[in-house]
This record gives C-alpha cells, sequence and structure tokens, in this order.
C-alpha cells in the first residue's frame, strides 16, 4: 500500500510552483493524505529558489509540517544555488538514489511535477 509520497518537482514556473507542488505539501501531512512526503528539487525549480525569497520562505513553512526535502547536487551546482539551499535545510545529494528507490518501493507514490 502507497503510504509515502515523493514529489519531484523540476519546474521552473513560478506560478506552478506555487499552485500546485508548494500548495499540495505544504497541507498533505496535516490533513493525513500521507504518512510522509518528501519534495525533491530538480532542475529549475531550484533557479526559482535562488531568485525568489517568498519560495524560500513558503519551503520553509513546508518544512515545519514535517516534509523532508532534497535537491540535485548537479543542479544546485550549475546554477551556483549551494548557499541558498544550505540555508534553507535542504538535503543536496544525489537524488537519483532516492528516485530510484522510491520508483522500485511500492510503499512510495511519486509525482513528477
Amino acid at each position: 500500500m502507497k503510504e509515502n509520497l515523493l514529489i519531484v518537482w523540476s519546474n521552473g514556473d513560478k506560478e506552478v510552483a506555487n499552485k500546485f507542488p508548494l500548495l499540495y505539501s505544504s497541507v498533505l501531512l496535516e490533513r493525513n493524505y500521507w504518512n510522509s512526503c518528501h519534495l525533491m528539487l530538480w532542475g529549475p525549480s531550484i533557479l526559482l529558489v535562488k531568485k525568489s525569497k517568498k519560495i524560500r520562505k513558503k519551503l520553509i513553512e513546508i518544512q515545519k509540517t514535517g516534509v523532508t526535502m532534497s535537491a540535485c547536487i548537479v543542479c544546485v551546482e550549475d546554477y551556483k544555488a549551494v548557499k541558498k539551499l544550505e540555508n534553507l535545510n535542504i538535503n543536496i545529494e544525489h537524488t537519483g538514489e532516492l528516485l530510484t528507490k522510491a520508483l522500485k518501493d511500492e510503499s512510495w507514490a511519486v509525482m513528477t511535477i
């Protein structure tokens, strides 16, 4: 049974970010939609986080609900966003490992945006 959600957020559009991955991930644990949630930043979403103070503030609020976060190390370095993401306590790592694990594990649902 799927109990955990991995959201892979790679879209760099601000409106998409605010209206879906950030909105949904901000309420899903409090509403008991899932037992756990991990928000994975990949590609242009990292650039958006780097540039937008409002988005960074929202990510801090989401973390307070219990959602864990990580970001693709290659992308973070390419966008020169290491300090910004470290300041948000987002784990910078090789995200392909977690993605592969979640895709193979029947207790995880994987959503890509």
